[in-house]
């Protein structure tokens, strides 16, 4: 596998939307600074659901992509999902929380899904797109950066796959507000997924 694109966003007002949202982003040339809160230089706003350090990158997979514009019917510029990273062999559905991607110096996490908002829809011109979004489920993933470092374009990327119980991307994408069995719950607190899910898990265990 390797990068096939890094993406940046801008502070910018959508169509309809009063707000900006650093969602609109595009590839860039040329290297990128990593760090603990994600790339350097990327718009992130409304940070109580954007950002932090468990979604300080959000991957997206060649073969999700793909599937993307097949399914659309319509060609999709890396950074039209609001990607940071474009990995090439990668698909949502080979992800689960704890799953590491090596990138030269750098090394990512994997923690969560994405989950589609209506700021998404908008981005999409697409009233319906987020149940579609979650219909599909291809969601990418969200990581979190255990090193940090330069990353680009054209650089080879290693896929380390999570040693314990599998939590994938798609399950945590369905079961997203929804009360987990004992032994999901277990499962989920056990892996490393992103730390607002586990405080959810827990809460409702009280």
């Amino acid at each position: 596998m390797k990068i096939l694109a890094v993406c940046l966003g801008r502070p910018e007002i959508l169509p309809g939307k009063k707000y900006k949202t650093g969602i609109n982003k595009m590839a860039i040339q040329g290297p990128v600074m990593v760090d603990a809160e994600g790339l350097v230089g990327d718009a992130i706003l409304k940070r109580k659901h954007h950002g932090g350090v468990d979604q300080a990158v959000y991957i997206e997979g060649s073969i999700d992509l793909d599937w993307w514009q097949a399914e659309l019917g319509r060609e999709l510029p890396y950074g039209t999902f609001g990607e940071n990273l474009v990995v090439e062999g990668l698909e949502s559905a080979m992800l689960a929380a704890g799953d590491r991607l090596a990138i030269g110096e750098v090394l990512l996490e994997i923690t969560s899904p994405r989950i589609p908002c209506a700021t998404f829809a908008a981005k999409m011109d697409e009233p319906t797109f987020v149940r579609r979004y979650t219909h599909a489920a291809r969601p990418g993933a969200y990581a979190r950066v255990l090193q940090g470092g330069m990353v680009e374009a054209g650089q080879s990327v290693s896929f380390l796959a999570w040693q314990g119980d599998r939590v994938t991307m798609r399950e945590m994408m369905a079961t997203v507000g929804r009360r987990l069995g004992d032994a999901d719950q277990a499962r989920y607190l056990a892996a490393p997924v992103h730390y607002k899910i586990k405080d959810a898990i827990r809460a409702s265990m009280l």
